[in-house]
């Protein structure tokens, strides 16, 4: 057994002593769609998502390998790894299942600084940049719920976007990830911001980083799939399958663990597999 699956158990046996088995098997149930699995259970109950906490507790959030400066911020729909230097998110986690495209509450539009942030980054910092504000974990993955809607535009959860990327290929992957979730019925989804080299162009009196590209690693665990996908922060329009690789790939070109929870065979088997057709046709 691995070292963070006794760390799981220990957890687990901590939260019975203080609350009883009935009470603890409610949280995982939550966190795992309803099936008891005390021995993946790590770090502590957050958000109430549909699912909110599967990713912490089936595969785990992302790791970075490089040490960059990063502040875990977890929100109601999504967890960020915030980077105080660049401005914006290391990466944006979250699970996706049907129940979150749900229409509850509209979309909000309404732009906020994020509170957790020390020196946040506002609206403002856009203003005449000539990029959009884009999205990281969509709007649309939030409509379930109003205050997630509110909290997916949050500053750190959004980066400098070309106009074109935002509303083309990148809008064309958010719409084909919740297809596959209603076909799958749940997804594990790490979204985020390249640089590339050590000098960047910078916006706003808060000096935000303008990325070279954006990535998006997407995990099936039933089928057993995952795929990757990177796109130059330019205006293009191409076939989905174009921007396709390995989430091996897109792990060398970040610098970030994506699914360290997973069994280390299921994780080298899905990560170094790029299969488009087979999301594409369901299989």
């Amino acid at each position: 057994m691995k070292a963070k699956g006794m760390i799981g158990l220990v957890v687990v046996a901590v939260l019975m002593l203080a609350g009883g088995y009935d009470r603890v098997k409610g949280y995982v149930e939550r966190w795992t769609g309803g099936e008891f699995l005390p021995v993946a259970v790590e770090g502590q109950v957050w958000g109430s998502s549909p699912a909110a906490g599967a990713a912490d507790a089936e595969v785990g959030l992302p790791e970075l390998l490089e040490k960059k400066r990063s502040q875990l911020i977890r929100h109601k729909g999504y967890v960020v790894d915030y980077n105080s230097q660049t401005k914006q998110p290391n990466w944006v986690a979250w699970t996706l299942t049907p129940e979150r495209f749900e229409e509850v509450a509209g979309r909000s539009d309404k732009f906020l600084p994020d509170p957790e942030v020390a020196d946040p980054v506002t609206t403002d910092d856009y203003k005449h940049s000539g990029y959009d504000r884009g999205h990281i974990c969509p709007a649309a993955d939030n409509k379930w719920d109003k205050q997630a809607m509110q909290e997916s535009f949050y500053m750190t959860n959004i980066c400098p976007q070309n106009h074109n990327l935002n509303g083309g290929d990148w809008k064309e992957l958010e719409e084909a990830c919740r297809d596959w979730t209603m076909e799958y019925g749940r997804l594990y989804v790490v979204g985020g911001p390249v640089f590339e080299g050590v000098t960047h162009k910078h916006i706003g009196d808060s000096r935000v980083a303008v990325p070279d590209a954006f990535f998006k690693v997407v995990l099936c665990l039933s089928p057993s799939k995952a795929i990757g996908f990177v796109f130059a922060n330019k205006a293009g329009s191409r076939p989905l399958g174009t921007y396709a690789c390995t989430v091996d790939e897109v792990e060398q070109l970040t610098g970030i663990d994506f699914f360290p929870a997973l069994p280390d065979s299921l994780e080298q088997a899905v990560e170094a597999t790029c299969d488009f057709s087979g999301w594409a046709a369901g299989e």
